[in-house]
C-alpha cells in the first residue's frame, strides 16, 4: 500500500455531499462529554476513497451519508472507554485498531436534503437492539439495506453489534498512525 493510500484525507475533500455530524465534538452523545476537539471527519486515504464511493452510489438513488464518528485518537477512546468500559460496544484503546486507526466510519442514511432517515436504533444504542441481525421493521430494512449495501460495494463491512458502524475490509492492511483532524480543516471561500 502507497504512502498516499495510508496518509489521512478529510471525507468531505473527496466528496462535500458528505454530511459530517460528528457526536463526540458535541454533548450530543451517550457520555454526555465532549469527548473530543474537532470537527473534521478524517480517516487514512484508501478508506475515504472507499467512502466517497459509497456517498456516490447512495447520492446516485437519491440519499446521503452522513458520518458520525471518524479517525478517533487513542485519548478519546480512552475517555469513552473509561465511561463505557464494555468492549462490546466500546473498544479498548488501542492504536491498532478501528477508528484510533482511522480506518472505521459510524454513517447513517440521509434523504437527498440531508434528514436522517428511520434505522432501528439511534446513534450509541447499547442495546441487542442496533445488532446488524435484529429484525427490523420494513422501513427500517429498506433504509438498512440501502445503506449496508453501498457501504459493502464500496469495500467495506459491517461490526455485527452495531448496525451504523463499517470498517475498511483492508482495515490491516494499515498500520496504526496518528493525525490531527484540526489540521485537515477545508478553508472556507469568502
Amino acid at each position: 500500500m502507497s504512502q498516499l493510500e495510508t496518509g489521512f484525507t478529510n471525507v468531505q475533500a473527496l466528496d462535500p455531499s458528505i454530511i459530517v455530524d460528528l457526536r463526540y465534538a458535541t454533548t450530543d452523545n451517550f457520555t454526555h462529554q465532549v469527548i473530543y476537539d474537532f470537527a473534521t471527519a478524517i480517516a487514512r486515504t484508501g478508506t475515504a476513497k472507499k467512502l466517497a464511493k459509497a456517498s456516490e452510489l447512495l447520492r446516485s438513488q437519491g440519499y446521503r451519508l452522513k458520518v458520525w464518528d471518524a479517525y478517533r485518537p487513542v485519548s478519546a477512546q480512552e475517555r469513552l472507554y473509561d465511561v463505557y468500559p464494555d468492549p462490546s460496544f466500546v473498544a479498548k484503546p488501542n492504536p491498532n485498531f478501528s477508528h484510533q486507526k482511522g480506518v472505521t466510519f459510524d454513517v447513517t442514511l440521509c434523504d437527498a436534503a440531508g434528514r436522517e432517515l428511520e434505522m432501528q436504533t439511534e446513534f450509541d444504542d447499547f442495546s441487542v437492539a442496533a445488532h446488524r441481525d435484529f429484525t427490523r421493521t420494513p422501513l427500517q430494512e429498506k433504509h438498512y439495506q440501502i445503506l449496508d449495501e453501498a457501504m459493502h460495494s464500496a469495500g467495506f463491512f459491517g461490526y455485527e453489534n452495531e448496525w451504523w458502524d463499517y470498517r475498511d475490509t483492508q482495515m490491516d492492511d494499515y498500520p496504526p498512525a496518528t493525525a490531527d483532524p484540526n489540521d485537515f480543516q477545508i478553508a472556507e471561500h469568502a
